[in-house]
C-alpha cells in the first residue's frame, strides 16, 4: 500500500486497483500546495469521517470528476448527493460495508458534524466517525483513520476488531486531541498499531505548529511515529 498525506487529515491510499480519498481538504488547505486533480487523480472511492468543511473538502468535485463512490455516514451521504454526487455507498456507526477489494468500517468518534446553511442556522449531518479500511488482501494493512476525536477507552475494541497496524492519529489540540493524549490512546488503547502518523496540525494558526510533541511522547512506545511528508507517497 502506498499513502500520501495532503496535509491536515487529508490522505490518499493506493492499493490493487483501489484508490481511496480520505477527507479530501485540498482546496483551501494552507497545508497543501499541490494541484487537487493530480492529487486526486483515478479516485475510486473517497470516504468521510465527518460532515466539517475541512474534511469534506474537494469531495463533491473528486467524486464527479472521477466517478468515485462516496461512502460515509447516511446523514453526510444525503447531504452531498443534493450537491451532485450520484455514487454513494451510505451507512452508519459500527457498520460494515464491501468496496470490492476493501471493506470500511465506520468506528466512533467524539466530535461534532454539522454545517451551516445558507441562513447560518447549523444543520447536523450526522454523526462523527473513525473509519477502518480492511484490505481483502491479507499482505496489504488495516487502516484506521480515526478522524477528529478524544481519546476514549472503547479504541481498545477497535484494536480487537479489526487489528489496525497503520493509525492516523490528530493531535492538533483545541480540536482534537493533543500531543499527550493521542500518544496515551496509541500506547495504552491501539496495541496492534505499528505505524503511527499524526494528523491534524499545522493547518491553521489555532493548531498545533508541528508534530515534535506527539513524536516526543510516543518515545519508548512499540508503535513507531512516521511523520510524513506532505504529498510524497510512502510505502506501508
Amino acid at each position: 500500500m502506498k499513502i500520501t498525506w495532503f496535509g491536515h487529515s487529508a490522505f490518499r491510499l493506493d492499493f490493487g486497483s483501489s484508490v481511496v480519498m480520505i477527507d479530501p481538504f485540498l482546496t483551501g488547505n494552507p497545508a497543501f500546495d499541490g494541484d487537487p486533480e493530480a492529487a486526486s487523480a483515478g479516485a475510486t472511492h473517497v470516504l468521510l469521517t465527518h460532515g466539517h468543511g475541512d474534511h469534506i473538502g474537494d469531495t463533491v468535485a473528486i467524486c464527479k470528476r472521477t466517478g468515485a463512490k462516496l461512502v460515509t455516514n447516511y446523514d453526510l451521504a444525503m447531504f452531498l448527493a443534493r450537491q451532485g454526487v450520484t455514487a454513494l455507498d451510505p451507512m452508519n456507526t459500527g457498520g460494515t460495508t464491501d468496496q470490492g477489494e476493501f471493506s470500511v468500517s465506520l468506528t466512533v468518534a467524539f466530535h461534532s458534524s454539522s454545517e451551516l446553511d445558507a441562513n447560518g442556522v447549523s444543520q447536523s449531518l450526522g454523526l462523527p466517525n473513525g473509519i477502518v479500511v480492511t484490505p481483502k488482501d491479507k499482505a496489504e494493512p488495516v487502516v484506521y483513520h480515526m478522524g477528529d476525536t478524544d481519546i476514549f477507552s472503547d479504541m481498545a475494541l477497535i484494536d480487537e476488531l479489526y487489528k489496525p497496524a497503520i493509525a492516523m492519529v490528530p493531535m492538533g489540540d483545541r480540536f482534537t486531541m493533543g500531543p499527550r493524549t493521542a500518544a496515551l490512546a496509541v500506547k495504552r488503547f491501539l496495541p496492534s498499531v505499528r505505524t503511527a502518523i499524526p494528523c491534524h496540525y499545522a493547518t491553521f494558526g489555532l493548531l498545533l505548529p508541528d508534530a515534535s510533541g506527539f513524536v516526543r511522547e510516543m518515545e519508548g512506545a512499540s508503535a513507531r511515529v512516521l511523520v510524513p511528508s506532505k504529498g510524497e507517497a510512502f510505502t506501508a
